[in-house]
């Protein structure tokens, strides 16, 4: 099976600035590299992405709309109350138990790595409990593509942030 793991292109967000699950916009000049990363993958596939909207700007561009299943198991990790503020404006008393434990503390009113993980491995079951006969790609964000990563590469959690994964990276996969 060929897989195609595609994270989206850099956002507007400023460094520093934890977004997960928000729904933010895409840095202007993403159509050159939409361009790019369209040259690495495969005309026919199926095609699968997170439903926000950095995701599916580029689903959008590199594949017509029927073809992409969105899924929402391919969304970025839920940052919770943490959404849309800058890392040093968190509060030290409930950023250091998560820095001291990523993979299972939870993010208040979010989700922790392992429920993360969890959805991302059970999506990928999903994917395998079917008979594709085109190459698979999967348009998503860096904590998604990381765990899957995991998942197949038998990686601990906590070596997960281990693997740098670029805007606008294709990874693919020969399984």
């Amino acid at each position: 099976m060929q897989v195609y793991l595609v994270r989206h292109t850099e956002t507007v967000c400023p460094k520093g600035v934890c977004y997960g699950q928000s729904d933010v916009d895409l840095k202007e000049d993403y159509i050159q590299e939409f361009e790019k990363i369209k040259e690495q993958l495969p005309k026919d596939a199926i095609v699968f992405s997170s439903p926000l909207k950095r995701c599916k700007l580029l689903a959008g561009y590199l594949y017509s709309e029927e073809e992409i299943i969105y899924d929402s198991r391919l969304m970025e990790m839920n940052f919770g109350s943490w959404e849309l503020k800058a890392w040093d404006e968190i509060p030290e008393e409930e950023l250091n138990p998560w820095m001291s434990d990523f993979v299972s503390v939870r993010v208040p009113e979010g989700e922790s790595f392992e429920e993360l993980y969890s959805r991302v491995v059970e999506f990928w079951k999903s994917i395998l409990n079917q008979s594709y006969n085109k190459p698979i790609v999967i348009i998503t964000h860096a904590g998604v593509i990381r765990s899957l990563l995991c998942c197949l590469n038998t990686i601990s959690l906590k070596n997960a942030f281990n693997t740098k994964i670029n805007f606008g990276e294709s990874i693919f996969l020969n399984l």
